[in-house]
């Protein structure tokens, strides 16, 4: 399927990707993780647009991180920074600065490892792997396509994130962890 074979398909709220020229359509999420989805959206937006750092956008939305080889994702959340690479138009070209995804123990689309490995190759700056049932979020920084670090935060950790400095939410907060 090409790109344009992909943008004529009718518009649906069910998550579907584009990958690599293979359309894949997923079940809708669970209500548990439109929940966190949720959360994380309302403190993210709060945080980056009280301090005019740019735009945090929800799924499902496509960003079309490589227009030649038909790669669409649809990333549960992400952020756009001021000055950042991605252009936003009529779709979302290019990689976002922070990427995430909240863990559903079934992937909806793809395996993890494949999206964070096209996350890190087309130059997303940082990923954020929302795990509930182990009550973590996992942070990995990329930089010239390679995993700068990796940091695991609990649920009474403060996150640290080099693309949001001064995000120091608690993950039980974020993810509504018990």
């Amino acid at each position: 399927m090409t790109l344009q074979e992909y943008f004529s398909t009718p518009e649906t709220v069910l998550p579907q990707e584009l990958i690599y020229g293979t359309m894949r359509v997923a079940d809708s999420p669970t209500p548990v993780h439109q929940e966190a989805v949720g959360r994380l959206f309302l403190a993210l937006h709060e945080h980056v647009s009280r301090r005019g750092l740019g735009t945090v956008w929800l799924a499902p939305l496509d960003v079309i991180l490589d227009a030649e080889r038909a790669l669409v994702v649809q990333p549960d959340l992400f952020a756009i920074l001021r000055g950042g690479a991605a252009i936003v138009a009529d779709k979302v070209r290019g990689a976002p600065d922070l990427v995430i995804e909240v863990l559903s123990p079934f992937p909806r689309i793809g395996e993890v490892t494949e999206r964070v490995g096209w996350f890190r190759d087309y130059g997303v700056r940082e990923c954020w792997l929302v795990d509930q049932i182990d009550r973590r979020i996992d942070v990995l920084q990329f930089e010239d396509g390679q995993v700068r670090s990796e940091q695991a935060f609990g649920p009474d950790d403060p996150i640290e994130s080099r693309v949001l400095p001064e995000c120091r939410a608690i993950t039980r907060d974020l993810c509504h962890l018990p």
